[in-house]
């Protein structure tokens, strides 16, 4: 039966075959990491593998844009300035 999911979706179920030493390495990171279920587990792998892949979407982008200025050490100086004035803020 479909449960509602911690971001406000409808969980499905998908049954996944695994050999025995991957599913002993399942079950050692839920017990070791602190997860509740190999569900969970399995949804975080997930999860971290979307955003690594929207995060090298993003840098693919980056690197086909044009250079909007220079990167030279005035460059890095505003961006430190910018990141230290956000956190004090």
């Amino acid at each position: 039966m479909p449960s509602n999911d911690t971001l406000g979706g409808v969980n499905t179920t998908m049954n996944v075959s695994l050999p025995a030493s991957l599913k002993s390495f399942v079950d050692e990171q839920v017990t070791g990491r602190g997860y509740g279920t190999c569900s969970e587990y399995v949804r975080a792998l997930i999860r971290r593998d979307q955003e690594r892949q929207h995060l090298r979407r993003l840098l693919l982008e980056g690197a086909e844009s044009a250079v909007s200025q220079p990167m030279d050490a005035a460059y890095f100086d505003d961006l430190r300035d910018r990141v230290r004035s956000r956190s004090r803020g």
